[in-house]
């Protein structure tokens, strides 16, 4: 058996002989890292087995069903919602999420109401005692859950055969090796490898899998993408930017939906989940009405959340006008500015324009439209709009005000809040009117971008 050095790309594996400075696969740059294999006519320690124990046959489509999925609650309900219900027997998840933002005291509180089911909690980067200590920080020290520190797979194989849990996290993924393969933990084939190996053992025994991984500074899994194919599931942790709340997102989700987010705050008692969103996205409303703020309701899933547009339009003394916008896409950004210029007769080739969504929230919800035209008016005014009201629709690019989803449960979410009207488009209008109005909301209506202005602020022609 002789040994030989290849080259494989820690993001899509792809294996080449020579060094580059950009993968021939993925194009990523710098992601080539030299691993040591063995070539000639022994054979491997172990044979690679098929993701299922035996064929399922041929059948009919219609043959084919099951009974219904059996949802398991982790007694979480952020978490619950973002899933779908709760896990699925055999479901296999992956959290990631950068260091220190909350992944192994999610996972611990999660393990604590999955205390019904057997639970194993394998750590590859804490010792026992520190996996106990932050458990009795946050009061989990009598849950009755299995712990190991373990970071070989063979052994970690041999625990799961033995104890048979129902819920299996392991923390993390990246720490998990196999004694047979090249290369150290957390490189292409050990973590593809032993994420397999760990697939097959969880699916084979309907138990839980939740693989913890770590987050690159490009915001990235750490390690290969096909850690993301694999995987039932993934969850992307992530905090807004003043660092007070903790975002989960699903990515990808076989038995769920993808468009929901869980909400959390962390406190010297664990997370806390925040059930009320809308009003931590809001700054203080009590103070006097600043010009250039505007307030919508976008909807993240099903769940709508009242946010905050704040726009500021300066002078500049560049050839080129700055436009940033933190929180939604830049270009859509210049598409709206397009718009206010071609229909409201605006010029702002001789003023930044500086938009942010408060508490950093990103955003692709097009109902928010009309809220950031009418900050940037506003400031560009200098006029304050109406504290109590929302602004709510989408701008095409010839100024006409479109519908968004779920209006009513936008207006019911800002009615709860404390507004007290909202102007929205003139066919979301008509259509409430149709359906039978539920909300004490005074409702405006506006045509066009045009009207909207003549509504908000009750000018037309701009000094700017």
């Amino acid at each position: 058996m002789k040994l030989k050095s290849v080259y494989r790309c820690q993001q899509c594996g792809l294996e080449t002989p020579k060094w580059a400075g950009q993968c021939p696969g993925c194009e990523a740059w710098n992601t080539l890292a030299e691993e040591v294999i063995a070539v000639g006519k022994s054979k491997p320690a172990r044979a690679s087995r098929p993701l299922a124990a035996a064929p399922s046959g041929v059948k009919k489509l219609s043959e084919a069903g099951g009974a219904a999925l059996e949802r398991i609650p982790t007694g979480i309900g952020e978490l619950d919602r973002l899933l779908g219900g709760g896990v699925v027997p055999g479901q296999v998840l992956l959290l990631a999420g950068p260091p220190g933002i909350g992944k192994s005291t999610l996972m611990l509180q999660a393990a604590a109401r999955l205390a019904g089911r057997k639970v194993l909690y394998v750590s590859g980067e804490e010792s026992l005692s520190q996996v106990a200590d932050r458990a009795r920080r946050i009061g989990l020290g009598e849950c009755g859950i299995i712990l190991a520190s373990e970071t070989e797979l063979d052994r970690i194989l041999e625990i799961l055969e033995s104890e048979r849990p129902g819920v299996v996290v392991l923390d993390s993924v990246q720490t998990v090796y196999r004694s047979e393969l090249s290369g150290g933990p957390g490189t292409v084939g050990q973590v593809r490898e032993c994420a397999s190996e760990l697939l097959r053992a969880a699916k084979s025994r309907d138990a839980v899998l939740f693989l913890l991984g770590h987050v690159t500074k490009e915001g990235s899994v750490a390690g290969p993408k096909v850690l993301e194919h694999i995987v039932d599931t993934v969850l992307q942790f992530d905090s807004e930017e003043r660092q007070q709340l903790r975002i989960l997102r699903a990515e990808k989700n076989r038995f769920g939906p993808t468009s929901e987010i869980g909400l959390f705050e962390m406190t010297e008692k664990g997370l806390r989940e925040v059930v009320d969103a809308s009003t931590l996205f809001l700054e203080d409303r009590q103070g006097a009405a600043v010009p250039g703020r505007a307030v919508s309701v976008t909807l993240e899933g099903s769940r709508p959340i009242l946010v905050e547009v704040q726009a500021l339009v300066t002078s500049t003394r560049y050839p080129l006008p700055r436009r940033t916008s933190t929180g939604m896409d830049v270009n859509r950004l210049f598409v709206l500015i397009a718009a206010l210029e071609k229909h409201l007769r605006l010029r702002f080739d001789a003023y930044d324009v500086y938009v942010n969504i408060a508490g950093g929230l990103r955003l692709k919800d097009p109902a928010i439209d009309l809220a950031v035209c009418l900050a940037v008016v506003s400031s560009a005014r200098d006029a304050a709009l109406p504290p109590d009201r929302v602004f709510i629709g989408e701008v095409g690019l010839l100024g006409e005000i479109g519908r968004a989803g779920l209006m009513r449960n936008r207006l019911r979410e800002a009615e709860r809040v404390g507004f007290r009207s909202a102007l929205i488009g003139e066919r979301a209008a008509a259509d409430l009117t149709k359906a039978g109005a539920d909300s004490s909301l005074h409702i405006l209506r506006a045509a066009n971008i045009p009207e909207a202005v003549e509504a908000a602020l009750g000018q037309e022609k701009n000094p700017c």
